[in-house]
């Protein structure tokens, strides 16, 4: 008997050339998953800047929110950092946010492609047409 493992299970691996095309319910779980992800993904990173911004620069909540949610969001930073601390971390979490745009979106956008690219890689179903088919005529 199989030992139940319950990260394949939350995370099915996508179907393999020459598989049919997944149900579209599996396809929407593989959605909900991947999005609730990057969402999971995105907050714990906002939470982190926040706290980066409150200890190195001594912002408020609302002022560190704010300036956490501008680099996430790719819009720069919304005042320059004062202290040292604060300039190396506003610097590493751009870097580090850039990258988790790159990695979000690939994790929100690969179930969408493998679906598209597994539709176009079907086997064509040979359907016949009212007849037999005409011998061909040699040259």
């Amino acid at each position: 008997m199989r030992k139940p493992n319950i990260a394949m299970d939350l995370f099915s691996s996508f179907e393999r050339r020459g598989e049919p095309l997944a149900p579209r319910w599996l396809f929407a779980r593989r959605l909900v998953i991947n999005v609730g992800l990057a969402l999971a993904l995105i907050g714990v990173s906002l939470l982190t800047g926040m706290l980066g911004y409150h200890y190195f620069e001594g912002s408020g909540w609302i002022d560190a929110f704010d300036q956490a949610a501008m680099i996430i969001g790719g819009m720069g930073p919304y005042s320059e950092p004062k202290s040292d601390g604060g300039k190396l971390f506003a610097g590493f979490y751009a870097l580090y946010s850039g990258l988790l745009l790159i990695g979000v979106a690939g994790l929100i956008l690969a179930p969408l492609f493998h679906r598209l690219m597994h539709h176009f890689h079907l086997p064509d179903e040979e359907k016949p047409r009212g007849g037999a088919s005409k011998p061909r005529r040699k040259m």
